[in-house]
């Protein structure tokens, strides 16, 4: 037990997550500072509140941190000490479970859903915390694949983060083999351990889960495993693009491959533009709130 703080600020919903998108492009986080993002309430959709939990009173380099994440004037944090309590527990609150397709994602004080995959994923231990929508659809479309008749044997998930859209899919495609890749060298434990809370099996057979860190493809597991069946991407759409090349060369001819992180509108357009010449047609597409998830298939010929 010990004494845990909240630094709270408010802001438009468009400025809070391009901070969170700042976030995730940030390599050398402090992990113990733990941030997330959501609106204040269904009718004030437009209202949203940033909200950061640290184990011990921030000082000057935690405020600073949370302030690079906004572009212009940073805003001002409401500093709260919170009572004497799990350090991790306290980090849970507020974050409500996902419910996507056959899926519910659950943080720690949460009851599993009988009828769903469950998934329990600590809220501490996640990356990209402010992004839902993106992994809500990204399951929520893997789902639609599988209904659709896609036989995955082996996956590949690109900046797995927590593991979850891994887990998801071996949950899908139970004998698949999931090879799972994050640049953050912290990914690697996290994953490990979110596959042991949800008994996922790790290692190299078909039905489980190998973990390697790597820029992009730029690993020699990674590319010997290829070309993969199916390619998750839920990052952003800068290095979407930059890797639609990569990730052509490693999909199956007729091969499927999901991308998220990337907003509808300028952003998504970029994306597909990249994977058209890539040799990649869309099947299908889904929007959750402001964000696109894309599900292209490779041109049995190539480009």
């Amino acid at each position: 037990m010990s004494d845990s703080w909240k630094l709270t600020t408010h802001a438009a919903k468009q400025v809070v997550q391009a901070a969170l998108l700042v976030h995730d492009e940030i390599e050398e986080w402090d992990p113990n500072l733990v941030i997330a993002g959501r609106e204040l309430s269904e009718d004030r959709p437009e209202d949203w509140v940033l909200e950061a939990w640290y184990p011990e009173r921030p000082g000057a380099n935690q405020i600073s941190a949370l302030s690079s994440l906004f572009a212009g004037n940073a805003p001002s944090f409401k500093r709260e000490k919170l009572p004497s309590s799990d350090w991790v527990e306290l980090s849970q609150q507020g974050a409500e479970p996902i419910r996507a397709g056959p899926f519910y994602v659950r943080t720690p004080g949460h009851d599993p859903d009988p009828g769903a995959h469950n998934f329990l994923i600590p809220t501490a231990l996640a990356f990209g915390t402010g992004q839902h929508q993106t992994t809500a659809g990204c399951l929520e479309m893997l789902a639609r694949l599988k209904r659709g008749g896609i036989r995955a044997r082996d996956v590949a998930d690109i900046g797995t983060g927590t593991g979850l859209l891994g887990f998801a899919a071996l949950s899908l495609w139970p004998r698949a083999r999931i090879t799972a890749s994050d640049i953050d060298p912290v990914c690697a434990p996290v994953v490990e351990e979110n596959a042991r809370l949800n008994g996922i099996p790790l290692g190299a057979k078909p039905g489980a889960m190998t973990i390697v860190i790597a820029d992009g493809m730029n690993d020699p597991l990674l590319q010997v495993r290829g070309p993969y069946d199916l390619l998750i991407a839920n990052i952003l759409a800068g290095p979407l693009v930059d890797l639609a090349p990569d990730f052509a060369a490693s999909v199956q001819p007729r091969g499927s491959i999901v991308l998220s992180g990337l907003l509808a509108g300028e952003q998504e357009e970029k994306v597909r533009r990249a994977y058209r010449r890539a040799g990649f047609r869309l099947v299908e597409r889904l929007q959750r709130g402001d964000w696109a998830i894309l599900w292209l298939k490779r041109r049995s010929g190539g480009r």
